[in-house]
């Protein structure tokens, strides 16, 4: 394992358990969050859905296999037994006895060693949040227990996900939840609040100034007397007459006075001290949150993840149980929405996934909220011979990291990885879209990636797949040296003319992972910028006016 801290802002790609014993040392970390997989059959990290709607069954296939009792998982069983404290021992084998050797259990055994790992790294002053639904929420609260101790259980925090859900035969289910534990007694937390529900706001803050600022009433007094400035008489009333003092110095009080904040209910009456909603803070966090909303189909922060959490979850957590410039880690980073919210508050972050698909989303999102941003990956191919090893070990991760050096968004898997009959991508493998004239309608760049032997007839191929969709550009990624022949073919499509940028751009394009490597970019017109107004049109005896983009 490395001893030197990450001092970066680090992707990195791969199995995370791996990551953690090569590259973070001891008690490094500030915050950790985690969203594994939730071990349903349908709740995955990873899983997209193609243009039909399907769930990918190349994305599937990445992790299948994971919650099966099979050879790794008795192995990683037989590590946690053999190197782990004797507690850790005594609670695994338990649940063997009890579970059985199936789905459960190997699903368990892989989050024990990983949690093992996360309480290693983690700063004494560090706390864990962890993120599950009901399937195996309580086998994962022993987990912690035992491995963060009892005594280090902070919180059970119930997110209210959903608003309804229709089921059969029991109560809908609407929720989430998350274990939050500390390593240590002494650990960083600064209280958050929760907005008021307009029930309590209808009911304690029911009177309003003339402007409309609404505000509350309460004592100004408090039992028992003083001899000081807070026990003397004020406007003609005597507290210490009736066994009370005032909250206030005489002095305080004759500003709150000139201020408009005491109100007199009738002459002669005590007075009551003005407490306005819009000072308050809200309700101190509790751990039931049904005040953050997930993310819609209609939100702007929505990447087409189906397992992506608000980023105001994220930041709800960041900004309570760490401090600017400390350091917060996602193992299982997904779509990267801690880690996004880490970038935004002013933390350093590192993020750990095991596709290639799930780290160019994060690359994505990054340089698109963070325009400026610095950070590096590690664990990408970085040369032609790593990259015909990723070719050779999954096309399906080869095919994933290839459309993350042309920026494209992948649109699901082109062959059925168990059938090999065509999937839904029609010969697409991923799309880049951009905006070029004055009426805003998006063109399509269409990518096609080949690992293997290729041919001047796949070119060809992309060629009538453009002009079928109707695409703008066709690009051909291989990872084999593009021959004479196939580049005749490309420069034969001839051009697309920009509108907006007035710059024609080949139509056909063939890169080679070589050259995407060493800086070689699509030929398409910028996603962002503004281009030259075009002159005034008219449609349908309907005079249109071209704007700015």
């Amino acid at each position: 394992m490395s001893q030197q801290p990450i001092t970066e802002n680090t992707l990195f790609y791969g199995d995370n358990l791996s990551i953690l014993r090569e590259y973070i040392p001891d008690d490094s970390i500030d915050l950790i969050y985690l969203d594994p997989p939730f071990n349903s059959n349908h709740n995955y990290n990873v899983l997209y859905k193609d243009e039909s709607g399907s769930e990918s069954e190349a994305q599937i296939t990445a992790f299948e296999d994971t919650w099966h009792w099979n050879q790794a998982a008795e192995q990683t069983y037989r590590e946690l037994v053999t190197q782990s404290p004797d507690h850790v021992v005594k609670v695994i084998g338990s649940l063997r006895d009890f579970i059985g050797t199936n789905q459960m259990m190997a699903y368990l055994v892989m989050m024990a060693i990983r949690l093992m790992e996360l309480h290693r790294v983690l700063k004494a002053t560090g706390s864990l949040y962890l993120h599950c639904d009901p399937t195996a929420s309580h086998y994962l609260r022993i987990l912690l227990d035992t491995i963060f101790g009892l005594d280090q259980f902070r919180a059970e925090i119930i997110w209210k996900r959903t608003s309804a859900h229709s089921s059969a035969n029991r109560p809908g289910p609407i929720h989430d939840t998350i274990f939050f534990y500390s390593k240590s007694a002494v650990y960083t937390w600064h209280q958050q609040f929760q907005p008021y529900d307009e029930e309590y706001t209808d009911q304690f803050y029911r009177h309003r100034d003339p402007d409309g600022r609404r505000y509350q009433l309460s004592d100004l007094m408090a039992a028992g007397t003083r001899n000081g400035s807070s026990g003397q008489p004020w406007k003609g009333i005597d507290p210490n007459a009736r066994g009370n003092h005032w909250k206030f110095t005489i002095e305080n009080l004759e500003e709150l006075e000139k201020a408009g904040r005491i109100y007199w209910p009738s002459k002669g009456a005590v007075p009551r001290y003005k407490r306005y909603l819009d000072e308050m803070q809200g309700i101190p966090l509790q751990d039931i949150w049904n005040d953050i909303l997930p993310v819609s189909a209609h939100a702007a922060e929505r990447l087409g993840y189906p397992t992506q959490k608000p980023l105001a979850l994220l930041e709800r957590i960041i900004n309570a149980s760490s401090n600017p410039g400390d350091i917060v880690a996602d193992p299982f980073c997904g779509c990267g929405t801690a880690i996004a919210a880490a970038q935004k508050l002013g933390r350093k972050w590192i993020g750990i996934d095991i596709t290639h698909l799930s780290i160019a989303l994060q690359k994505y999102r990054l340089e698109s909220m963070f325009p400026d941003i610095q950070f590096k990956v590690r664990g990408e191919p970085g040369d032609i011979s790593a990259a015909r090893q990723l070719a050779q070990d999954d096309r399906y991760q080869f095919q994933w990291w290839a459309l993350s050096l042309v920026r494209a968004k992948p649109l699901g898997s082109q062959e059925d990885g168990k059938t090999g009959k065509k999937g839904s991508d029609r010969g697409i493998d991923g799309v880049i879209t951009f905006i070029d004239d004055a009426y805003n309608k998006p063109k399509r760049v269409l990518v096609q990636v080949k690992s293997g032997r290729i041919k001047p007839g796949d070119v060809r191929d992309l060629r009538g797949t453009v002009e079928r969709e109707n695409a703008a550009i066709g690009v051909f990624i291989t990872l084999e040296t593009s021959s004479k022949e196939m580049i005749t073919e490309a420069v034969s499509a001839g051009y697309y003319h920009s509108p907006g940028w007035n710059v024609d751009y080949p139509r056909l394009q063939v890169l080679t992972i070589a050259e995407l490597l060493r800086g070689a970019s699509v030929q398409m017109p910028p996603q962002y910028g503004t281009f030259k107004k075009p002159p005034r049109v008219r449609e349908s005896g309907l005079e249109l006016q071209a704007e700015m983009f």
